[in-house]
């Protein structure tokens, strides 16, 4: 391939990348059912001990479907409001997410409701959100991003996922807990109390999702779960396992709790600095691969690991 058109292969190939890890990471689910797996190594008292052989997706499939506003309220798809929304039969994918109590995620932000109302969620479409946690907290935010992207799917421009406000539409079920949130602010407990606050709200969120309909009707298998820190989720890894996992990597999971089968692997938020005013061509850059990382860890990372010790070997020696 000429070296030209090598240039301006790269950023297209990037560029439907991007756009396609959207779609897959809510289609994941979405392409097939499964039954809650009993055979793993969870009680299975703690799951519904059979799952309705249908769905009622076949008699409401006429129904108009209805979406959620910014706010969580349905939005009447006769209004005038309506017709600059987005049609959730029209989406890629259509997911249903559960109103949790703030305390599961812009709680844990300083967010509160205001007095009067008893929202859950902040009115993002007039102001801004309550900002996430900046350093490496912003490695694991992908929780905080796709929960924002839910709450303004039903308003332009129109992306791949769109929020419905009944579950029997939906696709998938979303879960918003910022769980790596949770634990990296609340893993340890506080004096007097004996349980940390982070394993309160995984039992908690255990508990809420056994008595909902929706997993019922699963197993929990069409419900997606962000777990993108390695030790987030720690305590309900073990019960929740049907569901889809976002996750970092399956370093620390047990196979049967977490796998390619079922999961989604996020990337971290890109911390690193980019080039400003970086126009060099393919022919013009002599190091195609380039490493920017912890060497050494708990867990070593196997690419850079293999790759340092040659760089050390031969430093003028550009890597192909």
């Amino acid at each position: 391939m000429p070296p030209r058109a090598r240039t301006l292969l790269l950023p297209l190939a990037a560029a439907t990348l991007l756009v396609a890890s959207t779609i897959f990471l809510f289609a994941a689910t979405g392409a097939r059912w499964r039954p809650a797996d009993t055979g793993l190594p969870v009680p299975a008292a703690d799951f519904s001990s059979a799952v309705e052989a249908a769905d009622s997706k076949t008699a409401t499939a006429a129904k108009e479907l209805s979406f959620l506003d910014e706010n969580g309220r349905p939005d009447d798809p006769s209004s005038s409001s309506a017709a600059a929304r987005c049609d959730p039969s029209r989406a890629a994918i259509r997911v249903f997410m559960y109103d949790l109590p703030p305390e599961f995620h812009f709680g844990l932000l300083g967010w509160a409701p205001p007095p009067a109302g008893g929202a859950v969620w902040p009115d993002v479409g007039s102001g801004p959100a309550p900002r996430y946690p900046g350093g490496l907290n912003q490695q694991h935010s992908v929780e905080y991003w796709l929960t924002l992207d839910l709450l303004s799917s039903s308003s332009t421009p129109c992306g791949p996922a769109v929020r419905v406000a009944d579950s029997r539409d939906a696709d998938v079920v979303f879960v918003p807990f910022f769980a790596s949130l949770s634990y990296n602010r609340h893993s340890r407990a506080v004096p007097p109390e004996k349980v940390s606050r982070d394993k309160a709200l995984q039992e908690q969120l255990v508990r809420y999702l056994m008595e909902q309909p929706e997993w019922k009707r699963s197993g929990g298998a069409d419900h997606v779960i962000v777990a993108h820190h390695p030790n987030s989720l720690l305590h309900a890894r073990a019960v929740l396992f049907p569901a889809v996992f976002v996750l970092s990597d399956f370093g620390r999971y047990h196979p049967r709790v977490a796998n390619l089968e079922k999961d989604v692997i996020a990337p971290y938020k890109h911390m690193a600095k980019t080039f400003l005013n970086d126009s060099a061509g393919f022919d013009d850059r002599p190091t195609l691969l380039y490493f920017r990382g912890a060497i050494y860890r708990k867990e070593v990372h196997r690419v850079g690991f293999s790759v340092y010790p040659q760089q050390r070997s031969h430093p003028h020696q550009p890597s192909r």
